[in-house]
């Protein structure tokens, strides 16, 4: 077998093939550059419907295809910015008035609506098998709608997103008003979450199935899917009624290639014309051509690892603080990430901003502290399983091997066992025990990323860790407009989940990077999102 570094070492050598045309028009011809972009995983569910796709290799396509009322700036300051709203005003604490963008097109040619906004929020896509009528909400009059069921992850989704939503009013074709229960000073940054995104309500109807239409999905992005084959490829194709301008592209390829090293040789030998999910150690290999460039940093995203509380061994809090307290987090840091990325204070960003707790802290690196944890807790050794998918994450495998070393070095008895897929971590089986996750901020506030530990959140849903005092704590950090008690809410919230009865712990904020060759004029953002629309991408 070659190993690994003269593979790499021989691909550089190799003139890339120039896959980037070029972008003007000739005799009528569309010759603007299609592009393969080579990334770890496409979807985790063989879906493109944000409502089922919560991952983050599904944050980083929905934006080409499928756009939310207010955008984030992901490759600038991380503000909202207009999107398919052009502006919006708060009525009162539970009432945010939107205007509507006119003269946008979905894929299908149709003119976005207000009709189209409420069918996005509405019971037939969003909330479909919740009892709408009994939430407040309009009831689906849909003929046939049980073939358009949304699997039961949708609305758990939908609810975690907007856990006080109560209805959209249409005031106009170009003007809707959207309702909670209760005041929420997020509901503006709310409306940046791919969940909202706004989709065709005839693109909808005219779908066979909802499988059909998950794979299909009808939108106003400057890209359209053409053709979608899970766990291979997804082609997207320009959408050139475009609201925002010509795409730049004429069509976009993601390819899955779950291999690192072939990304990375496909790159330099002109297969891809993006590498995505490069580890640190990767970037020197890539940079040595000097065609080539890595691009990315730090992004909203936290890695985590979560204990599920109801498996007999993790059943008394002090072996989960053991655990926290037996991670060398600037180790892997230093060693896996070459010093890239940082050990956050606990799940927050600093562009919490007012709600960011700047005196909190990541459980500290104490094996003696674990050890008179594990004694105290009357420890016997159990068998502890560590479900495990091989770098689903960048640098997951080689994490995992670090965990279960400082571990085993306190007296915890933990087993890696490797897994297919997320159906294989997240099910309910005895041995299910630790698990990888990441969380990210959405936008800047922490009901953005705190709310996975509470209801509608994954790990509640999974049935991890459920605990009814922070569950209280999420209601009054949703529902307060008074910022101190929204920061008291935060910071009980922390102590249960990360101190007092451990849900998960922090391991570092994560570093996304990619690989691209110096002609191609394209900006990374902040978050997993790649954007290839009008502005961010050019020879």
């Amino acid at each position: 077998m070659v190993p690994r570094r003269s593979l790499l070492a021989a691909a550089a050598f190799v003139a890339p093939r120039i896959a980037i045309a070029q972008s003007t028009s000739l005799m009528g011809v569309d010759s603007r550059p299609s592009i393969t972009v080579a990334v770890q995983k496409i979807a985790t569910s063989a879906t493109l419907e944000p409502l089922r796709e919560q991952s983050n290799v599904g944050t980083r396509i929905f934006s080409s295809f499928l756009e939310c009322p207010i955008f984030v700036d992901w490759t600038g300051t991380l503000g909202k910015k207009p999107g398919l709203a052009t502006a919006w005003r708060r009525i009162d604490d539970r009432t945010l008035e939107l205007s509507l963008r006119e003269g946008v097109r979905f894929h299908n040619g149709a003119l976005l609506t207000a009709e189209d906004f409420a069918f996005s929020f509405g019971p037939e896509r969003m909330w479909a098998g919740t009892n709408a009528d009994q939430r407040g909400l309009f009831v689906s009059t849909t003929a046939g709608a049980g073939s358009k069921m949304p699997p039961p992850e949708a609305p758990a989704i939908a609810k975690s997103a907007y856990p006080g939503f109560d209805r959209i009013e249409i005031v106009d074709r170009h003007t809707v008003r959207f309702l909670n229960k209760t005041p929420d000073v997020t509901l503006e940054a709310r409306l940046t979450r791919n969940t909202g995104a706004i989709v065709s309500r005839q693109g909808f109807a005219d779908a066979p199935s909802w499988l059909d239409w998950a794979r299909k999905p009808v939108g106003t992005g400057p890209y359209q899917v053409r053709l979608y084959r899970p766990d291979q490829d997804l082609v997207l194709e320009a959408h050139d009624a475009y609201w925002g301008g010509r795409p730049p592209l004429k069509s976009i390829r993601f390819v899955e290639v779950p291999d690192v090293a072939a990304r990375v040789n496909g790159l330099l030998s002109g297969d891809y014309d993006f590498a995505a999910d490069l580890p640190p150690d990767q970037i020197g290999a890539v940079e040595a051509n000097p065609r080539f460039q890595v691009q990315g940093g730090k992004i909203n995203n936290i890695r985590i690892s979560v204990w599920d509380k109801y498996n007999p061994a993790l059943a008394n809090p002090l072996v989960r603080r053991a655990l926290s307290h037996a991670v060398d987090r600037q180790s892997i840091v230093d060693a896996l990430w070459q010093g890239r990325t940082v050990v956050p204070r606990g799940m927050q960003w600093e562009f919490f901003d007012q709600m960011y707790l700047a005196d909190w802290d990541a459980p500290k690196f104490d094996p003696a502290l674990a050890r008179q944890l594990l004694k105290a807790a009357n420890y016997k050794g159990d068998r502890i399983e560590y479900q495990l998918l091989n770098n689903y994450y960048t640098n997951q495998t080689a994490s995992a091997q670090i965990l279960v070393e400082g571990w085993r070095q306190v007296g915890l008895n933990v087993e890696l066992a490797m897994k297919e897929n997320w159906g294989q971590i997240l099910g309910h089986f005895p041995e299910r025990g630790i698990c990888d996750n990441s969380n990210s901020a959405w936008f800047g506030d922490p009901v953005a990323s705190i709310a996975a530990v509470g209801p509608g959140g994954q790990t509640w849903e999974a049935g991890q860790w459920r605990n009814d005092d922070a569950a209280a704590a999420l209601s009054l950090l949703q529902s307060s407009v008074d910022i101190d008690v929204r920061r008291k809410a935060f910071r009980q919230i922390l102590q249960l989940v990360e101190r007092d009865d451990p849900g998960y712990t922090v391991l570092h904020q994560n570093a996304n990077f990619t690989g691209t060759r110096r002609a191609i004029r394209w900006k990374a953002g902040q978050s997993f999102v790649m954007d290839f629309g009008p502005g961010n991408i050019a020879m």
